[in-house]
């Protein structure tokens, strides 16, 4: 059965916004508004599967929608909403509850991780929350979500649970005339060489919101003289660059900056080497912060204008959600029919 081309995405709104989300997820996301139909969402109810302060929420809800439009998402061509003002998200994750299997939940690695040892304490939504992801994409019957290679486990879940539905209920979708499957297997589209950013005071570890450094990431409201001082104060290593790829190996540091600045720069690593390769670390960070003060600058600018209108963002998700809402709709309505609920 062919399915129309949709692109689903979301994010989380749980803190700062930095260099990593950019370059793995909303750079993507811009991009893709050329080619696709795009809902960008951002997930709220993903959110609060770890307790959440209900004025930061807001605020953070916010702030990833400014991030979207600063960034360059048009919300007029394209649907930005929010999770939480679609209901069709908590249902047919519900239905989802019931035909995932937990022996599936119990091989999902980022619940090990998130949860750590003390797995008893975890929220139930912390660990049931890949079913709700699959709602998510397929309450739109998305056929492609960008991801980075940490979720490629949930989308392949996602598959899993979309091709029992359509075993399960083959009967009910063919007798309601919905032809042989009702919903498709998302693609994924795997990020370029920048998915993965590293923390720029260990090379080891990803950019993240939870590390206590704010030195280790950019944030995307730091203005232009934060991110310069971070990125002079970026771990490197005493060696010059090198002019071969190959000679990344084994130098982490050396390579994230390399790879931040490919993805900047929309070039490969082998383009930003032939360039800076055998001069000192020292000048290509200056060619860095020039390249990063140029990019980033203009969206926390943006960004922080657009949060001081809050009203303005709530109406774009307002009119996002209605939006949402008409395709969330349309799908539950069938829903109900193939599971045998009366409506």
């Amino acid at each position: 059965m062919e399915f129309k081309p949709l692109v689903f995405s979301g994010v989380q709104p749980t803190g700062n916004l930095h260099l990593g989300n950019y370059l793995g997820a909303i750079q993507r996301f811009v991009a893709l508004q050329d080619s696709h139909d795009c809902l960008y969402c951002v997930v709220d109810m993903h959110a609060i599967t770890v307790w959440q302060d209900p004025a930061d929420l807001k605020r953070q809800i916010r702030e990833v929608t400014a991030a979207f439009i600063a960034a360059g998402i048009d919300p007029t061509k394209h649907i930005v909403f929010n999770q939480s003002q679609v209901s069709g998200h908590a249902e047919l994750a519900w239905v989802f509850n019931c035909v995932a299997r937990l022996g599936w939940l119990n091989r999902m690695t980022q619940f090990k991780e998130k949860a750590g040892k003390d797995r008893e304490n975890a929220s139930v939504g912390l660990y049931a929350y890949p079913n709700l992801m699959a709602a998510d994409i397929l309450l739109y019957r998305a056929t492609h979500v960008p991801v980075g290679e940490d979720q490629k486990q949930h989308l392949e879940l996602t598959r899993d649970i979309a091709q029992k539905f359509n075993n399960d209920f083959g009967p009910s979708i063919a007798a309601n005339g919905l032809g042989e499957a009702f919903f498709p297997l998302p693609e994924p589209l795997i990020g370029g060489p920048a998915a993965r950013v590293m923390s720029l005071r260990d090379g080891a570890k990803k950019m993240s919101k939870s590390d206590p450094s704010d030195l280790s990431r950019i944030n995307l409201t730091d203005d232009a003289d934060l991110i310069a001082s971070k990125i002079r104060k970026a771990k490197t290593d005493p060696e010059p660059l090198p002019s071969e790829a190959e000679g990344l190996k084994g130098r982490p540091e050396a390579e994230n900056l390399v790879g931040i600045y490919a993805a900047l720069a929309n070039v490969a690593k082998e383009e930003v080497l032939a360039q800076f390769g055998g001069g000192q670390f020292s000048t290509f960070k200056a060619a860095l912060v020039d390249l990063a003060v140029a990019k980033l600058g203009p969206i926390g600018a943006e960004m922080q204008r657009l949060v001081a209108e809050p009203d303005h963002i709530d109406a774009i998700l307002r009119d996002g959600a209605a939006r949402a809402r008409a395709l969330a709709d349309a799908t539950m309505a069938s829903v109900r029919d193939i599971v045998g609920f009366v409506r």
